[in-house]
């Protein structure tokens, strides 16, 4: 499996911005690669992902707040995140050898479902 490490969690205020970032251990662009989180007593939610040729989907609560990037050169992948809420206090985290439907830019059908995954990075607004 791909190996993934996130990184740029942590603690932000209501309304600010964090970006993470999540290093693959294969080129990025050959994989299908998404983000996730996980509250405490909540299923895991698939966030945002992006196909090898670059097109980006999103969750429906991620739409117009977060936005997903990768770094060819660097092999990373980005997950910016504006306007934060306590809501989106969570762990993060990062995936590749992703299964996902996209119909005009937002997951729809089946669940998004990745084969690697990161250990996660936590993220907390207050």
């Amino acid at each position: 499996h791909v190996q993934l490490v996130e990184s740029g969690g942590g603690s932000v205020q209501v309304g600010g911005s964090l970006t993470l970032s999540c290093t693959v251990s294969e080129s990025v662009e050959t994989h299908h690669v998404a983000w996730f989180r996980q509250a405490p007593g909540n299923e895991r939610e698939a966030l945002a992902s992006m196909f090898t040729e670059g097109q980006s989907c999103y969750a429906d609560s991620a739409k117009g707040r977060f936005t997903i990037s990768r770094d060819n050169a660097k092999n990373t992948l980005n997950l910016q995140m504006d306007r934060l809420k306590p809501d989106d206090t969570a762990m993060y985290y990062c995936a590749a050898e992703c299964d996902f439907n996209c119909r005009g830019g937002v997951f729809f059908g089946r669940k998004p479902n990745c084969k690697s995954w990161g250990q996660g990075t936590q993220v907390t607004v207050s």
